[in-house]
Parts: structure tokens; C-alpha cells; sequence
């Protein structure tokens, strides 16, 4: 009984390895946040986050798992002084470090939600990423504690944090399907596309798979109890046959997800993705005087949609179709300004620069005018008032989008030349030259 209850208070002190809990949290947290904080609340990429994350955990994990299991290796002879099986007390630190990776699994996760419930998050979760990322954490525990049993050197702690550690930066983000191997390295998720199911499945059936064949590999070898090949097998062929589901899903990981957009109706309607609906008090602030400056003309417009980075900018049908930055950075409504007012020319036609043209896109953005070679062009569209400028681009629109504007152009009108002589005449009159 004393033997016993000296192996019990053995199994109670390793508690003590929760300790690990902070250090795996504060892991994961460095490498999950950054990732959100730089981009709009997508769900998509928030799972992504989450499980790109176990890269840099999953090899911390293993190290400090093999650590644990060559620490307390040499008192396994307290636990051969009982009846229990030679496999139980390693089962028993399995389940104790595979919890306390979970805990601190947890606890990223929540964090990394909040983070997006904070913003204005857009999409649908996916439970089954969060799974496939613990899958793969646990996995690495498994490994890091196994080869600590069977290989308990003082180095072995630090040779499998390398090896885990390499093992994870062999993938590079959308390359091919060797990148969906856990730990996972997902590239990050454009807005109006999500991830397809059935990778996360893959995934979590590969972790189980191989977890499971490696603890019973190991059981096996302590025990001689051949009657575990068979579960050993099956476990080896759900590994495999989830293998081949990632390698035939490599191209299609990511498909087309249309959202239900966010939009502001009035004074002209914006729509957008929802999870950067805070885009659109500066998206309809700077829009407003572009399209109040078309109106009128072939390329008026009295909507603008955001598209996906694939689909062309365009003015059509009174429609503006233009792209918008994940991150919102500075400058944004700017460029899609810019974006609409490119979309008004002719690609076919203005195929050199278009001297006189820079004047109107100057002043359709709300730039200053630049200089252009003809000063009285310049001239004469600087003294045109507001309302001036357009009925102008009214009567020149075509020119102006197929950049065939000349000096003649900006010559004002018979009856306003009539009117300046007449007037330059007077004044002559009124001052002559003495």
C-alpha cells in the first residue's frame, strides 16, 4: 500500500506541468493576433489564424511534452511495483499534457473570437478548423512525449522542438497540398471567398489517424499484446486515406462565397462586404462629388458595389463596380475614387498619355490641377466655375474618354469671344495709351 500511494502522490505532482499552460497560451496568442488585427473581423480567416497558430505552438508543445517524459523517466520503477499495466502511467501523462495543451488551446481560441465579435465580423465560423487546429496540437504532444520515452536523453527535448519545428516550416501557404498537412498553413482568405469543408475533415480525421497509430504503436511495444495490430491498422489507413483527400483537394481549398452586402441607400447607394461595412460614411463622403460631377454624362453613376479582387473595375449601367481593401488602409475611399474615374476612359483608345485629359482627372478626384504644356488650356478650364466644368464635360465626354481632346476644346464659345473683345475693346477705350 505504501508503493502504491507513493505512485499515486507521483501521478498527482505532475500537475505541476500545467505550468506549461501560460507558456503555450502566450505562444499562440503572439502568433494568432497579429494576423486579425491587420485585417477586417472575416470568420474565414479568423479560423485560419487559429490554426496557423499550432505551427509555432504545436512544435513549443512537443518540446516541453518530451521534456516532461525524459524528467520522470527514471522513476517509472515506482510504477512497476504495481499491478497496472506498463502502458498506464504513460497513457495517464498522455492525457494530462494533451489536456493542459487544450486548456491553453482554449484560451487562444477565446481570445482570438473576441477579438472578432469586437469588430464588425462578417462570414461563418468553422468549428471543424478550431478541431482540426486542437487535432494537430495534440498530435504534437503525442510525438514529443513518445520520443521522450523511447529516446530519454537530456537532448531529445530540443531535437524534437527542431524537428517539429522544421516539419512546420516546410509549408508555405498555398503552394500545394503538402501545406494542408497538419499543422496546417492556410494563406489568408480573400473577402468573398471561404474554405471548403471537407480540407478541415481531412484534417481531423489525418490527426485522430496518426495519434491514434502512434499510441497504439506504443502500447503495443510495451505490452506484446499483438491483438492491437488490428485497430493499429485501421488507424493507419484512415491516415492514408485522409492523406489522399488532401492531395485531391489541394486546388480546390478555397471557393467562391457571395455575401449579402452591406449598403447605405442615400445620397448614392454603397454596397459593400459586411465585414467592412465601416467603410462606408468615407466611402459615400468622397464618392458623393465624383458622381454629382458625372451626372449628366454617359459615365454618370448612381451606385457603387464592391467586387472581388478577380472582377474588373467598370462604370456600366449606372453601376460602379471597384475593389476595396481588406485592412481599410489610409487612403482607401481616395482609390476607389481613382478606380471609378480610371474606369471612365477607353483602354482601346487611350493607349499614350493624354496631356490635356490630366486637367479633368484632376478635378473629377479633387486634385490639384497639374501642369500641362498648353497654359492657356489651363487657363481657361481653371476660370470655369463649378457648374461651368460640367456642362463642359457634358459636351466633351466623348473626347475626354477616348483622350482625344485638343486646345480647341477648351476655346470658349463665339459669343464668349464676341463678349471678351467687346469688353477688351472698352477697356481700351476707358485707359488709352498715353
Amino acid at each position: 500500500m505504501s508503493d502504491l500511494g507513493r505512485v499515486l502522490r507521483l501521478d498527482a505532482r505532475r500537475t505541476a506541468l500545467l505550468v506549461a499552460v501560460p507558456v503555450l497560451t502566450a505562444v499562440g496568442t503572439a502568433a494568432a493576433l497579429p494576423a486579425l488585427v491587420r485585417s477586417a473581423a472575416y470568420w474565414d480567416n479568423t479560423v485560419i489564424a487559429l490554426v496557423n497558430a499550432v505551427r509555432f505552438l504545436g512544435p513549443v508543445a512537443a518540446g516541453l511534452a518530451a521534456w516532461a517524459a525524459v524528467r520522470e523517466r527514471p522513476l517509472d520503477y515506482l510504477r512497476d511495483l504495481t499491478a497496472r499495466s506498463p502502458a498506464t502511467g504513460a497513457l495517464l501523462d498522455l492525457l494530462l499534457l494533451s489536456t493542459a495543451a487544450l486548456v491553453s488551446y482554449t484560451a487562444v481560441t477565446a481570445l482570438v473570437v473576441a477579438v472578432t465579435l469586437a469588430q464588425a465580423e462578417a462570414g461563418h465560423p468553422h468549428p471543424l478548423g478550431a478541431i482540426a487546429g486542437a487535432g494537430a496540437l495534440v498530435l504534437h504532444v503525442v510525438v514529443g512525449y513518445l520520443m521522450g520515452r523511447v529516446v530519454p536523453h537530456r537532448a531529445t527535448a530540443a531535437l524534437v522542438f527542431g524537428a517539429t519545428a522544421m516539419w512546420a516550416a516546410a509549408r508555405i501557404p498555398g503552394v500545394s497540398w503538402w501545406s494542408l498537412l497538419p499543422p496546417a498553413a492556410f494563406p489568408r482568405i480573400d473577402l468573398f471567398t471561404t474554405l471548403r469543408p471537407r480540407v478541415f475533415a481531412d484534417q481531423v480525421l489525418w490527426t485522430a489517424g496518426l495519434t491514434a497509430a502512434l499510441i497504439l504503436g506504443y502500447v503495443l511495444w510495451a505490452t506484446r499484446r499483438f491483438l492491437l495490430v488490428l485497430p493499429l491498422a485501421a488507424a493507419l489507413a484512415a491516415t492514408g486515406s485522409a492523406t489522399l483527400g488532401l492531395h485531391g483537394s489541394a486546388g480546390a481549398a478555397v471557393r467562391a462565397a457571395p455575401a449579402p452586402p452591406a449598403c447605405r441607400q442615400w445620397p448614392v447607394t454603397i454596397c459593400v462586404h459586411p465585414a467592412l461595412r465601416g467603410a462606408l460614411p468615407g466611402l459615400t463622403a468622397a464618392v458623393v462629388p465624383l458622381a454629382a460631377r458625372l451626372n449628366g454624362t454617359p459615365g454618370e453613376f448612381t451606385a457603387v458595389r464592391q467586387r472581388p479582387a478577380w472582377a474588373p473595375v467598370s462604370v456600366l449601367d449606372g453601376v460602379a463596380t471597384v475593389h476595396l481593401d481588406e485592412n481599410l488602409s489610409p487612403g482607401y475611399a481616395a482609390r476607389v475614387v481613382r478606380q471609378i474615374s480610371g474606369a471612365l476612359k477607353d483602354p482601346r483608345a487611350c493607349t499614350s498619355p493624354d496631356g490635356y485629359g490630366v486637367l479633368i482627372d484632376a478635378w473629377l478626384v479633387g486634385d490639384d490641377p497639374p501642369t500641362i504644356t498648353d497654359d492657356r488650356a489651363a487657363h481657361r478650364f481653371a476660370s470655369l466655375t463649378e457648374r461651368q466644368r460640367r456642362a463642359w464635360l457634358r459636351r466633351h465626354f466623348t473626347a475626354y474618354r477616348t483622350c482625344t481632346l485638343g486646345p480647341k476644346d477648351f476655346r470658349a464659345p463665339k459669343k464668349h469671344r464676341a463678349t471678351e473683345k467687346a469688353l477688351h475693346r472698352a477697356l481700351d477705350r476707358a485707359n488709352p495709351p498715353r
